[in-house]
């Protein structure tokens, strides 16, 4: 058993890579650098995923709103934009499930790898209401890429982002979504949750572009980007 209380190798014993991204402002002409390790592993967490390089555009091209904003990503893995965020002067919390200690170990790695020692780091099981989630300070935003992965998943994505919301009702959850099948949807569900969301095209971001940050992301994939928030009458 290693110290995450899983069998096989730790954590440190996986070969790890390290991935560069350099954000531009073509408004000011500011950049930004960051350096994301990724994990050669079977978790799906540990690589940076097409819609994460679209968030953290996103959150790039609205810096000046940023610093001091208290923000959760959930489902982090990598932990790109919530990296950026924190780069941008956000009060940040990554969260990946508790049952996956490997990816948030790599959230701590990319934290140190950016030189960022004031991000927490907590594990948020997707429909789990357990002290981690229940206790957590109200937010400004949450941010989540590509959790709507998997169908099966959706409903407790959102009853998640429900949840945080109902702390704040003015907080916004920032989401990138890859389409992957035109049969699914979440609006029902967004219903369901008594939740909204607005489309943003990428072209408003700078993001429709298939190399964002001097990567090859997103590449040839389709992502939509929406913000989530409270129903209003």
């Amino acid at each position: 058993m290693d110290e995450s209380g899983e069998k096989g190798d730790s954590y440190n014993s996986k070969r790890v890579c390290t991935r560069h991204f350099t954000f531009s402002d073509t408004r000011t002409h500011d950049t930004l650098s960051v350096c994301i390790p990724e994990v050669l592993d079977p978790q799906y967490g540990m690589y940076v995923w097409p819609c994460a390089a679209v968030l953290a555009q996103y959150i790039w091209y609205n810096q000046h709103t940023i610093p001091n904003l208290t923000i959760l990503e959930l489902g982090a893995g990598t932990a790109l934009p919530g990296i950026i965020a924190a780069k941008c002067g956000a009060l940040v919390t990554l969260s990946d499930s508790e049952n996956l200690p490997y990816c948030l170990q790599n959230c701590h790695a990319s934290c140190k790898a950016n030189n960022l020692t004031n991000v927490n780091v907590l594990g948020v099981t997707w429909g789990s209401f357990t002290p981690n989630l229940i206790n957590l300070n109200p937010q400004d935003v949450i941010l989540a890429s590509d959790c709507f992965y998997d169908p099966k998943d959706f409903d407790d994505v959102i009853a998640a982002i429900a949840y945080l919301i109902s702390k704040n009702p003015k907080a916004e959850c920032w989401c990138t979504y890859q389409v992957r099948s035109s049969d699914w949807s979440i609006e029902h569900l967004l219903h369901k949750w008594d939740l909204d969301f607005t489309s943003v095209p990428l072209s408003e971001f700078d993001a429709d572009s298939s190399c964002i940050a001097d990567s090859n992301l997103p590449g040839n994939h389709t992502i939509q980007m929406f913000i989530i928030k409270q129903k209003t009458n």
